[in-house]
This record gives C-alpha cells, sequence and structure tokens, in this order.
C-alpha cells in the first residue's frame, strides 16, 4: 500500500493544508501516518481523521534572544533521532511537509532514510524552518509566484494553497442557529488566527457599540481570550475557537476582519468574502503577514490597515468602506485564477512512489 507521512504543526495554518489533502489521499489508496510535537495544535486537528498521530520532541528555533535557545536546539536534535527511527518503522514512500519547527527534524530525517520529501512554503518568503529544511528537500511548493525567486529553480513548484473542501459547502442558515443572529443585519466575521490576536480584539471591542448599530459580529478570539462581560450582548458573539462550524460562519458573513496568515487569506479568497486584513507587525514578527497582504491588496483582493494604524476611528471607517465597496472585491476575487492546489499537489506526491 502506498504510504505517505504528513507532518506541520505550531500554528493551525501549518496544519490545515494537510487536512485539505487527505481526502485525495484517501480516494487514491494511501496510508496516511501523521508526525507532530507532543502537545501542539495538531495533535488536536488531527484527531479526527483516524490517522496514526506520531509525537517527536520539537524546539523552536528563534531569532532573537531567549534563554530556551540553549536548550531548544537540544530538543530538535532528540526529534531528530526520534524521527530517524519513526521513519524507517513506518518506511512510507514520501513526506510532505506544511512547515513550522516540528517538520525540521522530520525532513532531516527523510534525507538521511533516503525518503523523498516535499516541503510547502505559503508566505511570500520562506520562514526559518523551511530555510533550513529546503536543502533536505525534494521539491518545494510555494504560494505565491513572487515566492520562486527566493527558492532553488529545480525544486520550486507554483501550487496554491490546498482549501478544505468542506469551506466552500457552508450553510448560512446553520449558521443562524448556531449563533443565534438575525437576517436582519449583515455579519462580520473577526479571525485573529488560531491563537487570537489581543490587537484586534482590543480594537473590535472598543467600537463594538458602533460596529453593531450597522452590523452583526462574529468573533473567533482565540483561547483564554472570551470577554465574559460581553457575553450577552445582542448581536454579538464570541468563541474561542471553531472547528465544525467553520464553513457555516463563513457563509453567513458578509465581510471578514483577519490577520494575514497565508493560509487564512487563501482560504478567505477562495470564498470570495471581502476582506479587511490587519497583518502582524514587523515588530512581532519576521513581516511575513505584511508582504502576503500587500500581494493581496495589490490584487484587488483585501484592504488592508497596518496595526500601528488602528484607531478607532480609521478601524470604523476601514470596516464601513470594506462593505460599501465590497462587490468590487468580490469581482476581483470572482476573475482570479487559481490552480488547482490539491491535484498539483498530490501529483508530486504520486510522481514518487517507490
Amino acid at each position: 500500500m502506498k504510504h505517505v507521512v504528513l507532518t506541520g504543526g505550531g500554528t493551525a495554518g501549518h496544519v490545515t493544508p494537510n487536512i485539505a489533502i487527505i481526502p485525495r489521499l484517501k480516494e487514491l489508496g494511501y496510508k496516511i501516518s501523521y508526525i507532530g510535537s507532543h502537545d501542539g495544535i495538531e495533535k488536536k486537528l488531527i484527531e479526527d481523521f483516524e490517522i496514526p498521530y506520531y509525537s517527536i520532541s520539537s524546539g523552536k528555533l528563534r531569532r532573537y534572544f531567549d534563554p530556551k535557545n540553549f536548550s531548544d536546539p537540544l530538543k530538535v536534535l532528540k526529534g531528530y533521532t526520534q524521527a530517524r527511527k519513526l521513519l524507517k518503522k513506518l518506511k512510507p514512500d514520501v513526506v510532505f511537509s506544511k512547515g513550522g519547527f516540528v517538520t525540521v527534524p522530520v525532513v532531516w530525517a527523510a534525507k538521511h532514510r533516503k525518503i523523498p520529501a516535499i516541503i510547502h512554503e505559503s508566505d511570500m518568503t520562506p520562514g526559518l524552518a523551511n530555510r533550513l529544511c529546503i536543502p533536505s528537500a525534494n521539491k518545494v511548493c510555494c504560494n505565491f509566484p513572487e515566492t520562486i525567486a527566493h527558492l532553488p529553480t529545480a525544486k520550486a513548484v507554483l501550487t496554491g494553497t490546498p482549501i478544505r473542501e468542506e469551506l466552500l459547502s457552508g450553510n448560512a442558515k446553520s449558521a443562524r442557529e448556531f449563533t443565534g443572529l438575525t437576517t436582519e443585519k449583515p455579519a462580520i466575521l473577526i479571525i485573529g488566527g488560531s491563537l487570537g490576536s489581543v490587537v484586534i480584539n482590543d480594537a473590535v471591542r472598543r467600537v463594538l457599540p458602533q460596529l453593531l448599530e450597522k452590523f452583526q459580529v462574529i468573533h473567533l478570539c482565540g483561547k483564554d481570550k472570551l470577554d465574559n462581560s460581553l457575553k450577552d450582548t445582542t448581536g454579538y458573539v464570541q468563541y474561542e475557537y471553531i472547528k465544525e462550524e467553520l464553513a457555516d460562519l463563513f457563509a453567513l458573513s458578509d465581510i471578514v476582519i483577519s490577520r494575514a496568515g497565508a493560509n487564512a487569506i487563501c482560504e478567505i479568497s477562495a470564498l470570495e468574502k471581502p476582506n479587511l486584513l490587519i497583518p502582524l507587525s514587523a515588530k512581532a514578527s519576521r513581516g511575513d503577514q505584511i508582504l502576503n497582504a500587500a500581494s493581496f491588496e495589490r490584487l484587488g483582493y483585501s484592504k488592508v490597515l497596518e496595526e500601528e494604524a488602528l484607531s478607532d476611528d480609521v478601524l470604523i471607517d476601514a470596516i464601513n468602506d470594506l462593505y460599501d465597496n465590497r462587490q468590487t472585491y468580490i469581482n476581483a476575487m470572482k476573475n482570479s485564477e487559481y490552480p488547482n492546489s490539491i491535484e498539483t499537489i498530490v501529483k508530486l506526491i504520486e510522481g514518487y512512489q517507490q
């Protein structure tokens, strides 16, 4: 039986593209195994798919000073040893890696075991984990045409990001039943990433009374970031994290406010939802979300608001402008040509069967 090992973790964005290709791999008769960290979000997200899950040690390699910089490289080396043993036991035909630091020892171990490895980079420029993996990878899939210039020519493949098919079949009526919202006002869906965004949460809650005059608000605010003082506010619902009902919430929403992680914005664009992107600031990241957002803004898919400019008045004006001009954004997304990412990636995986 054909066997593929999937790996990726740390954030939902490093897991959901793997989830997107699982149904197609199963259709083709693949045995699928997953390698992730002991306590990362990937373990929770994968558990519903009845796929064997294997945990390895994982350390984060930081570009800034942190006391953990002295111990985490040892965790990576331990993970490498564990991954080598796992791959010897599992004997997969190919490894597909979506990124995150847990994937580094897996991809390195795949090269040691002479197992082909395909990695995927969603952002405009490769992150540190993928930069460490690229020399050991056979192919590097990417999301943006601009990314190819940052990759070895012989390895680069423009695939786009796999979109979970279930997201395309949401039901607005089901979302209204789930949330208790009505048809009387348009709905805004606010997503701060799988871990939530304190900056976006605070900004939205400050202007909530003004927003609720015109809109209803569905707020995915992240773990431990609920505001209990707002739980009985009419027209406002908040959740730490949504899994099964996300497609329905998208179907109900008229516009979306989001961070600018590549997987999230590709899903939003595939659903043709007018969106306001508030990328993570360069002070708090390597700037990849800023580049992602700028690309989508150039294409006319998104309106962008820098985090540093996030005043109450500016946010309200941006939301109103997005809603008033929503059809312009919808038309731009309708006219885009998305590659069939799932089929393109699966064909790459098929090409490495032994």
